[in-house]
């Protein structure tokens, strides 16, 4: 019975699948190359979580964004974060009317269905602070009152490496209420003379249409609820996350590494992401290399290491690859 409802499924998932194959389509008339980038914003898509794009200025990342903004018919804002920018830039604010003596409620750019907060690192910690019940609670407190936002809502954010001159850390708290951190690569040989011989003109303008609706995403998102997860595989996800709390359980030794492991939020979202990954490989079920396929992108932020791990030039990202090299596969 089991195996019948999930051949039901994938084949409802294939049908499904075309809708996204045309917003990739579109997307590409803007974005060479990129896969791993156009999946994981998938991914987010139809998982319902927020993604921060990591990676050094020039790489398409606002372009991406924008470009899969345009090519969904859905509301569409971009916040340019600035050290002098203000919560009430963001989230919006009151103003008296003088004509009935009261407030009314002027609204931020938040209040659309993809948001794209360009250079998120930098603004100050009080501009971070002011999109974590945006994106958390999925509504805005301005005053006196709260204010439910769009059921399709997602904060795609772009950040160049902290390293870099005028940036600010994120707060932890603000970081893992992102889905996924991408880190964005530069392109290859090929795919760089592509972008020249496309790119390269003053006036030419490529024009994306919207080919998917918000009603279309917030339905494939039911299909990717159905997904089918063995009790097995989601045993495996936790003994993943567990791992990065409590290595030596798991015969690892890195815990001089570690100073704090993923959290309870990393299970859920780990779960989530290996469906909508699965979606998009065209399966009604999780396979264990979906998880390890996108395994990195939800955990390389949630782990927090030592300074002795700095001191010794050990990642984030080399002590998640040990973890999923050395948990055992069900």
């Amino acid at each position: 019975m089991l195996h019948t409802d999930i051949q039901a499924l994938t084949e409802k998932v294939k049908k499904e699948s075309g809708v996204l194959t045309r917003l990739r389509e579109e997307i590409h008339k803007n974005i060479v190359g990129q896969e791993y980038l156009i999946d994981r914003l998938f991914v987010g898509l139809l998982a319902d979580g927020h993604v921060l794009l990591d990676g050094v200025p020039g790489l398409a990342k606002t372009l991406s964004v924008s470009t899969l903004a345009n090519a969904i018919k859905a509301t569409f804002k971009r916040i340019q974060f600035t050290p002098d920018l203000l919560p009430a830039d963001l989230i919006g604010t009151q103003i008296y009317d003088p004509r009935n003596a009261g407030f009314s409620v002027k609204k931020g750019p938040v209040f659309a269905n993809i948001v794209l907060a360009d250079e998120i690192n930098r603004a100050p910690a009080k501009v971070q602070s002011a999109l974590l019940e945006a994106m958390q609670e999925r509504q805005v407190t301005i005053g006196e009152e709260t204010i439910k936002l769009p059921e399709l809502f997602l904060v795609l954010a772009t950040e160049n490496p902290i390293e870099q001159e005028g940036t600010y850390p994120l707060p932890e708290a603000q970081v893992d209420r992102f889905m996924l951190k991408l880190k964005v690569s530069y392109p290859n040989k090929k795919e760089e003379q592509e972008i020249l011989k496309r790119m390269a003109h003053v006036k030419k303008k490529i024009a994306v249409e919207s080919v998917i609706t918000p009603e279309d995403i917030l339905r494939i998102r039911d299909i990717v609820d159905q997904v089918y997860i063995d009790e097995k595989l989601s045993s495996y996800i936790v003994d993943i996350v567990m791992a990065t709390r409590e290595p030596e359980a798991y015969k690892l030794d890195v815990k001089n590494y570690i100073e704090y492991g993923a959290s309870p939020r990393a299970t859920i979202f780990l779960t989530l992401a290996a469906k909508a990954y699965a979606f998009l490989q065209g399966r009604g079920y999780v396979t264990p290399q979906d998880i390890k396929s996108i395994g990195l992108d939800v955990l390389r932020h949630r782990v927090i290491i030592t300074y002795e791990a700095e001191a010794d030039d050990v990642s984030a990202e080399d002590i998640i690859n040990k973890v999923f090299d050395t948990v055992v596969v069900p």
